[in-house]
């Protein structure tokens, strides 16, 4: 990790743009302090190592807060006019929520329990977006009564609704923009047309209502970057509608959708270029414009390494009409099938719903020599359906049972969306960080540590 000495200091600890970070308080959540010289490979070696003394092959997580920061300290350098505001509905491990508090990021929440859980972990209401656009009537309400007021609408009906339980709202209208780009698309489902945007300003108006700010989300996988140049200058045109019918206009929300992991590696870095070139032209500096976004797998998805155990193995011969060597016209085929003690319907749910996440790749935990032969191999989760499974045709070493697999960047709604299903045991979840960090974000007094 780049030496975060020069960003932080011990004693007054900051982020790069000047803001305060808070010491992090993890009473609820032990955490382990990583010892010099060593590396999260350790502390999964440690892990199974100690399941494997108490007769146990849970799955488990290992959480690298130093990651996090990572991901962090390159937002605010590649986005300095953006504040982050976390998606908590990507991840809610209460761990990852006090790191990022700890950071001074905001938190974009849509629904009660998630207000209520970034209250409870220190977050001022003024840290908080309510980011849904169609909210039952009783959530709002209890926006309203722990003083939440930013929040986002695109409709009427919604309109009225707030009008009714929380009349100081802060209103953000979102719009649909072109997410045609984009491997999981929203705007079928969520913000409102152009067109429509005068008559909703018009009708917030009547109703007394104050709108302060436009929110979009161009999708997750966005694979354009020219898709953000469109929908900024999308935002601006309603702007300057919403400043002609007399609102004070002050805040640009962006949305998420952004990610740093496979195909996606380098495009973070040409999608912030984009967004900087396009909020200079058609919102400059001067403006004196509150932009935020809201970020959820960008800061989680590398975090999380998930840590499985192979439960059940068959061999399957098969008949495969297909010329062997010897010039026969078929010959057998072994095809492994593996049963992993988790699956779709717990961590790895992402392969069915997240296109944007649905190739997962698990390898051994064990050192695998290149000589090894590989076999075309099914990976399938613990439950009794057959929709759970992992892998098709994945050429990997031959697996026993009770052999170890691990799957990177696991960190993305993955422990957010898991299920009870068949009632198979949840992966716990241990979190790690170095002794820099800790130092460095000043946790020294948060106590039932693990060293």
């Amino acid at each position: 990790m780049e030496n975060i000495s020069s960003y932080v200091s011990p004693r007054a600890p900051e982020t790069t743009n000047g803001s305060v970070m808070h010491g992090l308080s993890l009473e609820r959540n032990p955490i382990d302090i990583l010892e010099t010289g060593k590396s999260i490979s350790d502390v999964i070696d440690g892990k199974i190592r100690q399941l494997y003394s108490v007769g146990s092959e849970e799955p488990f997580y290992v959480v690298n807060l130093d990651n996090i920061l990572e991901r962090h300290l390159q937002w605010i350098s590649l986005l300095p006019r953006v504040k982050p505001f976390y998606a908590v509905k990507c991840n809610n491990t209460t761990a990852v929520l006090k790191m990022l508090s700890a950071l001074d990021t905001g938190f974009d929440c849509a629904s009660k329990a998630e207000i209520e859980l970034a209250l409870s972990l220190g977050v001022k209401p003024d840290d908080i977006i309510y980011a849904h656009t169609t909210k039952p009537l009783s959530h709002i309400r209890y926006a309203c009564a722990h003083r939440v007021n930013l929040m986002t609408f695109d409709n009427e009906e919604e309109l009225l609704k707030i009008s009714l339980v929380h009349p100081q709202a802060k209103l953000v209208i979102r719009i649909a923009v072109d997410d045609s780009k984009s491997m999981v698309r929203l705007s079928p489902k969520f913000g409102a047309r152009l067109p429509t945007v005068r008559q909703l300003l018009e009708r917030a108006r009547e109703l007394n209502l104050e709108v302060v700010g436009v929110s979009f989300h161009v999708g997750s996988g966005c694979t354009k970057s020219s898709a953000f140049r469109q929908a900024i200058e999308d935002a601006r045109c309603v702007f300057d509608v919403a400043s002609f019918l007399g609102f004070q206009m002050r805040l640009l929300d962006i949305g998420g959708g952004f990610s740093k992991i496979g195909d996606f590696q380098e495009k973070f870095e040409e999608f912030s270029q984009v967004i900087n070139g396009s909020l200079d032209e058609f919102f400059p500096p001067v403006s004196g414009l509150e932009v935020i976004a809201e970020p959820g797998r960008y800061y989680v998805e590398s975090a999380f390494t998930l840590a499985v155990n192979v439960i059940a193995k068959r061999v399957v011969v098969e008949d495969r009409a297909s010329k062997c060597t010897d010039g026969a016209e078929s010959c057998p085929e072994r095809l492994m099938m593996y049963y992993i003690n988790d699956g779709v319907y717990g961590s790895m749910s992402c392969i069915t719903f997240d296109p944007a996440h649905s190739k997962l790749e698990p390898y051994p935990h064990r050192a695998v020599k290149k000589s090894e032969p590989r076999y075309r191999s099914i990976i399938w989760g613990p439950t009794c359906d057959s929709i759970d499974k992992i892998t098709e045709s994945y050429w990997i070493p031959e697996l026993y049972v009770g052999d170890w697999l691990l799957v990177d960047n696991m960190g993305a709604y993955t422990v957010s969306v898991t299920t009870d299903f068949n009632s198979f045991e949840k992966a716990h979840i241990y979190t790690v960080v170095t002794a820099e960090t800790w130092l460095a974000l000043n946790l020294s007094r948060a106590y039932d540590t693990v060293h």
